[in-house]
């Protein structure tokens, strides 16, 4: 019990010098982000014109799925802007389907085998089909990913579109699809994963240059 109060001191020491550090750490590494890289530190939003419109990392441009009365499924898509991949996410106060919530982030958890699985497929292949893009249709077109908010497409995906936006808008294809093809980004390191298109930003470069793509 003599040696209490020394190790009651050591062990005062010991925690002012972890907490200190531990300040001098978040601070240093917050302070290097924000200088490297300050978009992604702050969440890669994207502004038009001094306003904020959305974020790179937060996908927008989802189909929107309803129930008929019959209780066929229906998915609705705008067809005057590129699509994202199909959202399950809902509203956290009335669980109410609100696709591309990102509050809320959820994805379907529809196995293989289950039917509902098969009849979303159905319904998105059927929509896009109707609205003019080419087939066959791309995977990520007619599933959803894991977040209910995936801001990027496949390169296929985005080029399987380009007749269907370029209809609804009467623009020239070919000069939609050169569009389409500036705004794909590579592999990570050139090594990681596939070639994506961000749809967001893609929809921004859509309507920055609409009277040049037409003809």
């Amino acid at each position: 019990m003599s040696n209490l109060p020394k190790q009651l001191l050591i062990g005062l020491r010991l925690t002012i010098f972890v907490a200190a550090l531990a300040l001098v750490y978040t601070f240093v590494i917050t302070g290097i982000s924000q200088v490297a890289f300050n978009s992604n530190a702050n969440g890669s939003l994207v502004t038009v014109n001094g306003k904020v419109v959305g974020s790179t990392l937060i996908g927008q441009s989802c189909p929107q799925e309803t129930v008929a009365k019959d209780g066929s499924l229906k998915i609705t898509i705008d067809t005057k802007y590129f699509q994202g991949r199909l959202s399950y996410t809902t509203n956290a106060s009335t669980a109410a389907l609100e696709p591309c919530n990102a509050a809320n982030s959820a994805g379907s958890n529809l196995g293989p085998s289950n039917p509902v699985l098969k009849e979303t497929i159905t319904a998105a292949v059927a929509a896009y089909t109707a609205a003019g893009v080419s087939t066959p249709i791309p995977i990520d077109l007619v599933t959803s990913d894991f977040t209910g908010f995936d801001p990027d497409i496949s390169e296929a995906a985005a080029i399987a579109q380009v007749n269907m936006v370029a209809g609804a808008r009467g623009l020239s294809a070919a000069k939609l699809h050169a569009l389409v093809e500036s705004q794909v980004q590579g592999r990570i390191l050139w090594i990681f994963g596939e070639p994506v298109v961000n749809v967001l930003q893609l929809n921004l470069a859509l309507d920055a240059q609409q009277s040049s793509l037409t003809g």
